[in-house]
């Protein structure tokens, strides 16, 4: 038989112990079962249970932990929608995913004003109203019924999750998760995390992401240990709940370390019960200073929702590498050339951790990989582009070195051609988050007037530095492994860093403006002539420039 979340949550029936926490309330794990019950009721009289799809529009609440075992119970369909979409991107979302009803907060209910979902508005339930109220109450009956014979056990191929990907390398796609997916997930997740009933999983990460469900509410579930809620990520709240609610273990995704770290130290940072901390794209910086900080355990990998590559750190693993790919049958993880299917050369990693070959960057592909992949909800082109000639294509950029280790290089959409030189962002950015001022920085290409690609960097400064064009220029040139062609020729200070909701860096809108914004941009007129303010009129002389050269359609707008 196989396991699913609902065959798990019908396991804690008649446990007594605390299941979930949220501000001051707890729920057993009993009351927990009798709650998604009675969401799973609702969707079943409503007929929503199969096939139809519920999108939900809630922070991390104990109503959005209901919904989700509901759905679980039930054998329906959950729609993770974006708090961070707005307007007709949010709609869009809602109707391409087919939703039929929609679970709103009270604080997302503006979020559809004069938005299209597709959904009647009969169908749209509003937490907390007295509609609401009384939508739970008609079906209370069919829910207590449940809990002595529960309904069949819903087909495991079926999707339980649609979870949209956070967009940080273009529109967001739904990712399918099944019912047995998730289940898979739960039992193996613990092999790494190692969780027991007494711990406290923490969950500030968003709802709507394969993170927070995949890597703490369901690893929990599967052995009854305590979830607690924080509605949405605060840094500096966090070590605030971590005692409140004697967290153990948690999770994180992209630069919520770095925000943390940003947050003033206090003398008691290492007096706190958390003993793990489960994650993706932290910075090898980040984790070695939130370990020093916190005596916090930090166990980063390399996964998606798309759950078929995952790369996680071992003993013995360098610092800033990936690791090594998770044993799974049938998996064969290369680094290869996406021009001619062959696997790239291992790379020779110099003593800062960079590759002294670019050639030996290629696509993170699992030639094993396609039964795995579930794929993504009506998308053929985007599930086609990831399953080609049998294989996984993970669209992300790493090398392998001659030890065997994974490195990360960056997205499909980080390769930079600058005079003819391929390259990768990600190694760059390793040097620039090397500066002592530097919490956040990302790099990508802007176009050059003549050919190809420069260089440009947006850097996040530490609360209270300012940026120094001077000493910017002596850091780099104290960078021994920065590639000749490596050095931004535009810097633009950002007084925080556009991200996605997952915390992901968003170099989307960076791209699209390039050196067109409010915001201060510090160039090199000429190679080492050091850095200085871009005017107005260097600006006007840059698409002029374009224009002559025949690239104007490169340009970006321009600032109004």
């Amino acid at each position: 038989m196989v396991t699913t979340p609902g065959s798990l949550l019908l396991a804690r029936r008649g446990d007594a112990r605390p299941g979930l926490r949220a501000g001051d309330r707890t729920w057993t794990w009993d009351e927990v079962v009798r709650e998604s019950l009675l969401r799973g009721a609702v969707l079943r009289r409503l007929g929503l249970a199969d096939p139809a799809h519920v999108g939900v529009l809630l922070e991390n609440t104990p109503e959005h932990a209901f919904w989700i075992g509901g759905a679980a119970l039930a054998g329906g369909t959950l729609v993770g929608g974006n708090l961070t979409r707005r307007g007709d991107a949010l709609g869009g979302d809602l109707r391409h995913t087919d939703c039929r009803a929609l679970v709103v907060g009270p604080g997302q209910r503006a979020l559809l004003d004069d938005v299209d979902t597709g959904v009647p508005a009969d169908q749209v339930h509003i937490v907390g109203s007295d509609a609401y109220a009384a939508l739970l109450d008609d079906a209370r009956a069919d829910a207590d019924a449940a809990y002595d014979e529960p309904w069949a056990a819903p087909d495991p191929t079926r999707p339980m999750l649609l979870l949209f990907t956070s967009g940080s390398t273009g529109a967001p796609k739904a990712v399918v998760c099944s019912h047995g997916r998730l289940g898979t997930i739960a039992l193996r997740s613990n092999d790494s995390f190692g969780l027991t009933r007494d711990d406290v999983a923490y969950i500030s990460m968003p709802m709507f992401h394969g993170n927070a469900i995949m890597a703490c509410w369901a690893p929990a579930l599967s052995v009854g240990a305590t979830v607690a809620l924080r509605e949405r990520f605060s840094a500096s709240g966090w070590i605030d709940d971590v005692r409140r609610y004697g967290a153990t273990y948690t999770t994180y995704v992209g630069r919520a370390l770095a925000y943390v770290l940003a947050t003033p130290p206090g003398p008691d940072d290492r007096d706190n019960p958390l003993r793990l901390a489960f994650g993706t794209e932290a910075s090898a910086r980040d984790r070695e200073a939130f370990t020093a900080r916190f005596d916090v355990q930090i166990l980063e990998n390399y996964g998606s929702s798309e759950g078929v590559i995952a790369i996680h750190r071992v003993p013995g693993t360098p610092d800033g590498a990936l690791g090594l790919p998770q044993p799974r049958p049938g998996a064969d993880v290369a680094i290869v050339d996406p021009e001619t299917g062959e696997e790239c050369p291992r790379a020779v990693i110099d003593a800062n951790g960079t590759p002294t070959d670019p050639a030996c960057i290629g696509e993170l592909v699992d030639r094993g990989g396609a039964p795995g992949f579930e794929g993504y909800w009506r998308n053929p082109e985007a599930s086609s582009e990831r399953l080609r000639d049998g294989w996984y294509w993970s669209g992300d950029l790493g090398y392998r070195d001659v030890d065997g280790w994974f490195w990360f290089a960056g997205r499909s959409s980080d390769w930079l051609r600058v005079d003819s030189e391929n390259f990768a962002a990600a190694p760059v950015e390793r040097i620039l988050a090397r500066s002592e001022r530097v919490l956040l920085a990302a790099v990508y290409g802007v176009p050059d007037p003549e050919t190809g690609d420069q260089v440009m960097a947006a850097l996040e400064l530490l609360p209270g530095e300012a940026f120094d064009p001077d000493a910017f220029a002596a850091f780099l040139s104290a960078q021994a492994d920065l590639g000749t062609k490596w050095a931004p020729r535009f810097i633009r200070i950002v007084a925080s860093m556009p991200v996605t909701g997952t915390n992901k860096i968003d170099k989307n809108p960076l791209r699209r403006a390039a050196w067109e914004t409010a915001d201060p941009v510090w160039w090199e007129r000429e190679k080492g002539a050091g850095y200085a303010r871009l005017t107005p009129e260097e600006r006007t002389a840059l698409r002029d420039r374009f224009t002559a050269a025949g690239r104007a359609a490169f340009l970006p707008p321009p600032l109004t």
